[in-house]
């Protein structure tokens, strides 16, 4: 059965907690509510001291008239199980749920997310709280979707307590059978780790020097698992109540959140949801929105998702948490919209007087609405209205970069060559230079379906397995052009070094042989041949039938392939053994693009960011000036500004500085 979220046009709204006011409010609230066009609201996150105030005891009369009004209003509710965040009754009745950290300390209640995702007892309580919604509200008209739980595994990613050791051990028997087959995974006859009772594994605790890297790379594949359970046990409850209603949880494809592995949890939702916040220290912060929704629809499969949580200005949790500039709000919303949003939501409705997120912006501020943030919020409303026929369009791309979360937590592992190699800035300082030449791109699998592409890109893939290693070379046998980072094909799913030389499971497909690792200090650049600098990485590359495009000019590697391509079956395989300076990356993989035949989605200026979603019926082509310097770009026949609703004379369009046009245009303009 098909599940979708039944909203007409753009979702829009946040997360509402009434239950932090007087009752005397809500009706404040919903009235503003529809003046800013809001028509879905996310309930009942933090709830549930209040709906069960003793254990089996529940009180559901505020919860009845919270949902009542929304209805009344026109408003969609979104409703979460609340079990982000246990009473402080169940703590005292069950202290063994609590989460216990890597150094052996049981960490307190008193905040959200403090138990372990391995408890029995949370479980139950957990699965007893959502079936009681599930029961009560599985017909309730204001319920359009279920909300599972809240940012899984924000703050209790891992636990290290007895319990979870036996789950360990209970997931690591279904993934090796014996223990032969596992201490052959694990490498465990380095320090005599071998292993003779199931019992003597525990989660990979401080100890004195580093622990086995296959222990703990599994280790994040069961924590991850851990929390994915909870998140299907708890769906299970609310889909046998309510069959037809969709299912979400917010996922959080941020920079600094790498513990879940959103390959395997997609999935299992109806709908696939994200929360993204910006960094202060980002000054270039417009990217990370671009990859984060890129990277979300492709975990969508490609179909429209939903923005459950972002800022209307500043965050709480950083060092220094500063507003948004102005126009920053609008072009924020509308770039998760051209990335495959069919919804744009806050945290949260109104601001806290009180709490640990009083200091947290909302789309009603303190101010109140006398505030810019407010008249934003309610221009922000009209916009997406305008947008309403955008729904339901989808991205097409040439262009896929791989990502995978095995080789993220394997690469980020102690004891690498450099620890200054991290994944996230490999893959965006990759990104970047398609995202500023406005080429679409898809985010897959190594074992993804790659026909539909041109152009694969695997900017850091040091862990893969045969079959994904076998899926990426054979793209480029069979005509496709692959182009892969340094450090990449190192190590297999079990983090066993492949023997024969660098880049191990590429080293065929890409024609070189690579015998030993030069990684670069901090402020270490070399000169390369044909211009530019290398930077944090460089390697001894020996030719093995591919040629050399760029080599080292200085060091001890002066003269070494820095950069080869290849020709591989009837297509081309590129190897980049060092991170060149941002603008000759840049120049480099637009040469690669080039001759791939990837072209860009529409000629624009720098600073604009050219996007284009299809329908069925039109396609919509967003422009949006981060640069600040104002635009004219050319668009297709017939075309329509969406947000102004004026037809678009001479075929071009005028974006003025830092605005946001959305151009509909006949099927195929782009």
């Amino acid at each position: 059965m098909s599940r979708t979220l039944s909203i007409e046009g753009l979702a829009y709204g946040g997360d509402y907690n009434p239950e932090q006011w007087p009752e005397e409010v809500w009706a404040e609230d919903v009235r503003l509510m529809r003046e800013a066009g809001v028509n879905l609201v996310s309930v009942g996150i933090f709830s549930w001291a209040l709906l069960e105030p003793a254990e089996g005891v529940y009180d559901f009369g505020r919860m009845d008239r919270i949902l009542d009004l929304l209805h009344e209003n026109g408003i969609a509710a979104d409703l979460a199980t609340p079990t982000a965040a246990p009473p402080a009754w169940f703590f005292r009745a069950h202290p063994e749920a609590l989460p216990v950290d890597f150094d052996g300390r049981t960490l307190s209640y008193g905040s959200r997310q403090t138990f372990c995702p391995s408890s029995p007892a949370y479980r139950e309580a957990a699965l007893r709280i959502a079936g009681a919604l599930a029961e009560r509200y599985a017909d309730h008209p204001a319920v359009r979707m279920w909300h599972v739980h809240n940012e899984y595994g924000c703050h209790n990613p891992t636990c290290y307590c007895d319990t979870s050791a036996a789950a360990f051990r209970v997931w690591l028997r279904t993934r090796y059978d014996d223990l032969a087959a596992l201490n052959h995974a694990w490498g465990t006859t380095f320090w005599s780790q071998w292993y003779y009772d199931w019992e003597e594994i525990l989660p990979p605790r401080r100890t004195g020097a580093v622990p086995n890297p296959t222990h703990q790379l599994d280790w994040r594949r069961f924590s991850s698992d851990a929390l994915l359970s909870l998140c299907r046990a708890e769906r299970a409850v609310l889909l046998e109540a309510a069959p037809e209603t969709p299912a979400t949880t917010n996922f959080m494809v941020m920079y600094n959140f790498d513990a879940l592995d959103y390959w395997r949890w997609a999935p299992e939702l109806d709908v696939v949801s994200n929360d993204h916040y910006l960094r202060s220290t980002d000054p270039q912060s417009e990217i990370d929105i671009a990859l984060s929704g890129d990277l979300v629809r492709s975990l969508a499969g490609g179909r429209p998702w939903l923005l459950m949580e972002h800022s209307t200005g500043a965050v709480n949790w950083q060092p220094v948490n500063r507003a948004k500039n102005p126009g920053e709000l609008r072009r924020n919303a509308l770039a998760h919209v051209a990335h495959g949003a069919d919804g744009i939501a806050y945290f949260q409705w109104r601001a806290a007087r009180a709490g640990a997120e009083q200091w947290h912006s909302a789309m009603l501020p303190h101010a109140g609405t006398d505030s810019q943030i407010w008249r934003d919020v309610v221009a922000l409303g009209a916009d997406l209205k305008a947008l309403a026929e955008v729904r339901g369009s989808t991205a097409a791309a040439q262009v896929a970069v791989v990502w995978d979360w095995d080789a993220r937590w394997a690469l980020e592992l102690p004891s690498q060559p450099s620890e200054e190699v991290r994944y996230l800035d490999q893959v965006r300082s990759w990104y970047e230079p398609l995202w500023r030449a406005g080429i679409a791109v898809d985010f897959v699998r190594p074992d993804a379906d790659l026909s539909a592409y041109r152009l694969v890109l695997a900017p850091s893939l040091y862990l893969v397995d045969d079959a994904g290693a076998a899926n990426l070379t054979g793209f480029a046998e069979r005509g496709g052009t692959l182009a892969v980072g340094f450090h990449s094909g190192a190590v297999d799913e079990n983090c066993h070094v492949r023997l024969g030389g660098y880049p191990g499971a590429f080293r065929d497909a890409l024609g070189v042989r690579t015998d030993e690792l030069f990684p670069l200090l901090p402020g270490e650049p070399l000169a390369l041949s044909e211009g530019g600098t290398a930077t944090l990485w460089s390697e001894r590359v020996r030719l093995a039938g591919a040629e050399a495009v760029t080599s080292y000019g200085e060091g001890p590697l002066a003269g070494v392939p820095a950069v080869t391509r290849n020709a591989h079956g009837t297509g081309t395989a590129w190897y980049l053994a060092t991170r060149p300076d941002p603008e000759t990356l840049g120049a480099l993989l637009g040469r690669i693009a080039g001759e791939a035949g990837v072209e860009p989605v529409r000629a624009v200026p720098a600073g604009v960011e050219a996007v284009l979603r299809r329908g069925a019926e039109a396609d919509y082509l967003f422009l949006i000036d981060h640069g600040g310097n104002g635009a004219e770009v050319e668009v297709g026949p017939d075309a329509v500004e969406l947000l102004t609703g004026k037809p678009v004379e001479g075929g071009r369009v005028v974006l003025a500085p830092g605005s946001v046009v959305v151009v509909r245009e006949p099927v195929g303009r782009g």
